[in-house]
Order: structure tokens, then sequence, then C-alpha cells
């Protein structure tokens, strides 16, 4: 995945989970942020921040922040992008063999879920989450408790009941981490119906990604500690 019109700049505050104000060339701007979590950790005063200028002319706000540098650590936060990176992973990877069918957000019974795959012999249903919370080289996910979260695992136990293969994957928007492990502190329910999930035969993986200014796309398998 690629972003065109990308620009740095510096993070000054963030109002509230859906702007933050930026400086860029000088001048005070207001950018749309594209991860509605906490993200406490990554958007410090003064921190380098990565931003899509847009070409409509009709937007409140010019600017989409997507990217932060953490120290050296090169994060994308744009929340909307770890579905397309695991599509463009699952359809190169090999990972679920040839692929029939790949559908983005698919229902099965009060939940929908990111991607329904269908290969000659198998249908699967796989849930998507983006990944920036970071502690030390070790990531966690939720940054915050996630009802929603834990209703999409136990949906999954319920695709395995009914016959289907089911998966869970954490894209994790960085690179050069130790392991994946929930959340616990944070969400123990979120780490108690993972790990049961898993026992159940929810499939549980975790992808980092090479990340640049202007593109992420999915690299290596994680480490996941349940």
């Amino acid at each position: 995945m690629t972003y065109c019109n990308i620009y740095t700049a510096k993070f000054l505050s963030r109002p509230n989970r859906f702007i933050a104000h930026i400086e860029i060339d000088g001048k005070t701007e207001i950018a749309h942020v594209k991860n509605t979590g906490r993200c406490k950790e990554l958007l410090v005063e003064n921190a380098t921040v990565f931003v899509q200028k847009s070409d409509n002319p009709n937007r409140k706000t010019q600017y989409d922040l997507i990217g932060v540098l953490k120290g050296e650590r090169m994060i994308n936060m744009d929340s909307q992008i770890p579905n397309r990176v695991f599509g463009e992973w699952a359809l190169k990877s090999g990972f679920f063999g040839s692929l029939n069918l790949i559908k983005a957000e698919k229902t099965f019974g009060s939940s929908r879920f990111d991607y329904y795959l269908e290969t000659e012999n198998e249908r699967i249903f796989v849930e998507v989450k983006g990944v920036t919370l970071e502690e030390d080289g070790v990531v966690l996910f939720p940054d915050a408790p996630t009802e929603r979260g834990v209703k999409h695992i136990n949906e999954l136990c319920s695709c395995i009941d009914a016959g289907y293969k089911a998966y869970i994957f954490f894209i994790i928007q960085m690179d050069n981490v130790k392991y994946f492990t929930p959340n616990r502190k944070t969400h123990p329910q979120f780490a108690d119906a993972l790990k049961k999930a898993a026992e159940n035969g929810v499939g549980v993986y975790a992808l980092d990604c090479k990340v640049t200014e202007n593109s992420i796309a999915a690299d290596k398998f994680v480490e996941v500690r349940l």
C-alpha cells in the first residue's frame, strides 16, 4: 500500500480524538487523525508526524495524520489501512492456499467480519486488528477496552462450531518487534476471550509491517504469546 502527497509535520496537540493540531512549513494546521484510539504514547508534543494532503477542496481539514516517529521507530497509525494490508498479503502470500474468493466485510450471526475467503475445500472468516501500541519492543492490543473486539472473537468461535475456519490477524503497523500479546492490563476480558478462541481452534496470528513515510506492507510473522 502506497500513499501519495505525504508531508512531514510536527505534532502540537490533540484537542479530541478526531483532530490534531500540527505545524507544517511554519504554519499551524488542523489534521484529521485516522485513528480514534488513545495513542497517548505516540502523539506527544513535538513528535514528528506524517500527514497526507487531500486534493478535495471541500474538506474541512486539508490533512490526514497517518504516521508518527516514536524515537527512531516509524509507526503507521492509520486505522483504516490494516484491512487493506491483510487483503494484499492474503492474495500473494499463499498462506491460505489457492483462493477462489476473497470478499471484504461478510456477515455471520450478529457480526460483520473483515474478510470471507474460499478455497476449493474451505470456507474461512477472518477478523483483522491493527496494532500501534508498543512497549519496549512488545506490541499489544487493544490500547483501550473493546467490547466489540470481544464480541468478534466470540463470533469467530461460533464460526468454528458451524464448520468454517476462522482466524484473527493482528497487523502490527511497525517492524522490529519482539512479540505480540493481548493487553490484559487494559482489557482482561479481551485477553481471556482470545486465549479461549485459540483453544477452540481459531487461528491467532500476528504480522509485522515494513513501514515508510508513504507506504506499508505486511512482512513477517511475529510470535504470539497468549
